[in-house]
This record gives structure tokens, C-alpha cells and sequence, in this order.
């Protein structure tokens, strides 16, 4: 599970997930991506159980990429506790993604075995998402 070593503060604000990711929107490391087409909050389990569909499928042949980080904490105040005395406990970690944001890549692969892959991934996300391929840039060989 990710997680980051340390913060700078325990709990945070919930936050605004409006507009479209202006970062990570291009593949940039692999040859395939799997791209959100809309905004969700990724919990560090399911980027794990995504990435674990991805290299089974694959058969740990290829190279995957994760692009997002859960950096985000969610706390959460314990069942049946009164209302008021502070904010909750942070009680697990996610990823904001907005869309166009590229989440996986990968590489190494033949397309039909990456969009499976990637398929089977975003089974495990919750939110939308589409296949997208590397656009070649002018006098790339």
C-alpha cells in the first residue's frame, strides 16, 4: 500500500476536484495509458489491486507505471461517536484525480495484451477511464 514517509499536517481539508488534470495528461514513460474521464478521489487499495491486475495479466512481462500518488489523507470519526470534539482520526490515504489524468502505463507489451490488461485494471478504479497510445512527436524515430 502507498503512503507518504511524512506530512506536513496530520488532516486536511476535503477539497474541490473541478476543471481537468492540466498535468500528467500525456503518456509519457510507456507506450499505453489508461486515462480518467472523470474526477474521483484513488484509495491506495485500489491503485494496488489495479497494478496487481495489470502484472498478473501480463505475466510480469513488460514494465508498469504508476503516475499518481495518494498524498491526500481522509479521516474519518469512530461509529457511534457524538457530534463535535475535533476531526477524526486520518483513516486512509488517496490519490485526487481529475480528468484527463494518465493514472497507469505501460510498455513492453503488444497492444491487445496492454488493453487487457489496462481493462482489467480499470475494473478495479472508480471512475471512468479510456485506453490512449503515445502520440509520436515530429522527427521522433
Amino acid at each position: 500500500m502507498l503512503l507518504p514517509k511524512r506530512v506536513k499536517y496530520r488532516r486536511v481539508h476535503r477539497g474541490r476536484m473541478k476543471g481537468k488534470a492540466l498535468r500528467g495528461n500525456t503518456v509519457s514513460n510507456g507506450q499505453f495509458g489508461l486515462q480518467a474521464t472523470e474526477p474521483a478521489w484513488i484509495t491506495s487499495n485500489q491503485i494496488e489491486a489495479a497494478r496487481v491486475a495489470m502484472t498478473r495479466y501480463t505475466k510480469r512481462g513488460g514494465q508498469v507505471w504508476i503516475k499518481i500518488f495518494p498524498d491526500k489523507p481522509v479521516s474519518k470519526k469512530p461509529l457511534g461517536t457524538r457530534m463535535g470534539s475535533g476531526k477524526g482520526a486520518p483513516e486512509y490515504w488517496v490519490a485526487v484525480v481529475k480528468p484527463g489524468r494518465v493514472m497507469f502505463e505501460i510498455a513492453g507489451v503488444s497492444e491487445e495484451v496492454a488493453r487487457e490488461a489496462l481493462r482489467l485494471a480499470s475494473h478495479k478504479l472508480p471512475l471512468k477511464t479510456k485506453f490512449v497510445k503515445r502520440e509520436e512527436k515530429a522527427g521522433e524515430e
